[in-house]
């Protein structure tokens, strides 16, 4: 069972002051105030008003398709050769978005996914989307009873991107009619989290700004890992989705009921139990979490200790003077510092990693006779925490009015769509994840046509041919099975099958314990 949330702040492994951050996704215009969130727990069954048969459910029954997306193909080289010369395509132009949006935008999984249920609900058609036009207008507070009129909405309006916000207490179009603005609140919306690579920049010295490589996605790779794990563990969270943004970073979505549910102070709290960075660069250490180690920590700790001897020697944090200087601002014994500023100035182009054994090797020698180890131990945990712990965008995941860019859409910058990483904590997809593979909206469109011309010459132009295809009644091929993001497809349509299901008999538990199953009604 998950923690009460309004409990957590016993359980935080620090309280760090407010972050500065923001929202790299969209600039929100302010949105109406909200009234006092209630702190009462919400009862479960109050989520659906009608049971929902399991045949409406997804065709599909596999949770998670056997095999994940490629982490290397040919198409990697073209993308990396298509940057590295300038060569850039015009992804958001109108009609290759309009393609794109009509032959393979998973519209009905999303739906499913957002309304849990294939019964329209006010979850989903009070929901807020908030579109970005071609020409750069932002259309906020749009909603939808059904994803078939999102869908003519998308195809009319044409966005090339698309947001989703919360369920409102009432229809979001409807909301200047009202008498009182604050009966317009949010009520739920999935859990988030942001977690960009521009807020490594202190620490990676391969890539800056919206750049990104193989090196320094090892730290969207390592936030997954640890905000997944701790999520599932600490909290019981079951259905997460991580969802890769298109350029350089992920998004976390957790579906949960208890998730969807949570005020704006829980949110808070909950995005607070993750925030064990504080402070800016130059303000010295940034890490100073409790002793003895919080659970959360140890376990991060584990998971982020095989990562961190890569990144001395993928990132060489400590071969410039400045970073070494870092990391000696780190440590707690003076004689120690003194005796390896020493020993580095004889060898200024010694390795990182090598710089990192020296602390242990110079310390057995007893250059400080005062020397407190455990103290030692401690700044090192520290320094390892400081250089590979998780930095969240805190102020995405504390408010619930808060919109994020919607899985599967293209991101204008780099044509990529943004697909689903991994979810139901598959770490080895994480692992294979590669975002320079991911396929460009443009590429997806070649692709289905490619698909047509192959299929013709395999079986030929003959009449014979033809009519003996158009009778063998074989499955139609769908645009997106013809092409690169079908793998993505499969692993959403999977977790929103499983999230589909896990709600309708979650729903029927409780009316069968409320005395609402046939052979009660009888009874009298």
């Amino acid at each position: 069972m998950p923690h009460a949330i309004s409990d957590m702040e016993a359980d935080v492994p620090s309280s760090p002051p407010e972050s500065t951050s923001q929202n790299h996704d969209v600039e929100l215009p302010a949105a109406p105030e909200a009234t006092a969130a209630t702190t009462n727990k919400v009862a479960l069954e109050d989520i659906f008003n009608d049971e929902v048969s399991d045949s409406d459910l997804l065709t599909s029954t596999a949770d998670i398709p056997s095999s994940p997306p490629t982490a290397k193909d040919n198409h990697r080289g073209q993308d990396v050769a298509s940057a590295r010369s300038g060569q850039a395509e015009s992804y958001s132009d109108p009609s290759v978005m309009l393609q794109y949006y009509t032959r393979l935008f998973p519209f009905r999984p999303l739906f499913l996914w957002l309304n849990a249920s294939p019964s329209p609900s006010p979850r989903f058609a009070n929901r807020e989307f908030a579109f970005t036009l071609s020409n750069d207008a932002y259309l906020r507070y749009q909603s939808y009873p059904s994803h078939d009129l999102l869908r003519r909405d998308i195809l009319r309006l044409n966005p090339s991107r698309f947001e989703i916000g919360p369920e409102y207490s009432t229809n979001p179009r409807d909301r200047k009619t009202l008498r009182k603005a604050s009966t317009f609140r949010p009520l739920s919306k999935e859990m988030v989290f942001d977690i960009d690579l521009t807020d490594y920049d202190d620490i990676r010295t391969c890539c800056v700004k919206a750049n990104i490589c193989e090196k320094c996605w090892k730290f969207a790779t390592m936030t997954i890992k640890v905000l997944d794990a701790a999520l599932r563990e600490d909290f019981g969270f079951e259905h997460i989705l991580w969802v890769y943004s298109g350029r350089r970073g992920v998004h976390a979505w957790i579906s949960d009921k208890e998730a969807r549910e949570l005020d704006d102070d829980k949110r808070k709290a909950l995005v607070g139990y993750f925030e064990v960075l504080r402070g800016g660069v130059q303000g010295g250490k940034r890490v100073n979490v409790r002793r003895p180690l919080h659970p959360h920590i140890r376990r991060s700790m584990d998971i982020l200790r095989p990562y961190f001897t890569q990144i001395l020697v993928e990132q060489e944090p400590f071969l410039s003077q400045s970073g070494q200087d870092r990391l000696l601002q780190l440590l707690p014994d003076k004689d120690l510092n003194d005796a390896l500023r020493k020993k580095w100035s004889s060898s200024p182009d010694r390795p990182s990693k090598k710089k990192w054994d020296d602390i242990d090797e110079l310390a057995k020698t007893g250059v400080s006779k005062n020397l407190d180890t455990k103290a030692l131990l401690e700044a090192k945990q520290d320094a390892l925490l400081e250089y590979t712990y998780p930095r969240i965008d805190v102020e995405v995941g504390k408010k619930r009015i808060h919109l994020l860019k919607s899985p599967f859409v293209v991101h204008p910058g780099t044509g990529r769509v943004c697909v689903p990483i991994t979810c139901g904590g598959d770490m080895k997809r994480a692992d294979l994840f590669d975002p320079l593979t991911v396929p460009t909206v443009t590429e997806l469109l070649r692709e289905i046509d490619s698909f047509g011309q192959k299929n013709e010459e395999e079986q030929g132009t003959s009449q014979e041919d033809s009519n003996r295809h158009e009778n063998s009644n074989q499955k139609k091929v769908l645009d997106w099975e013809k092409t690169r993001l079908k793998p993505y497809y499969e692993l959403f349509n999977g977790y929103v099958n499983k999230l589909v299901k896990s709600q309708t008999t979650s729903l029927k538990r409780e009316r069968d314990e409320d005395g609402h199953n046939g052979a009660d009604a009888m009874e009298f």
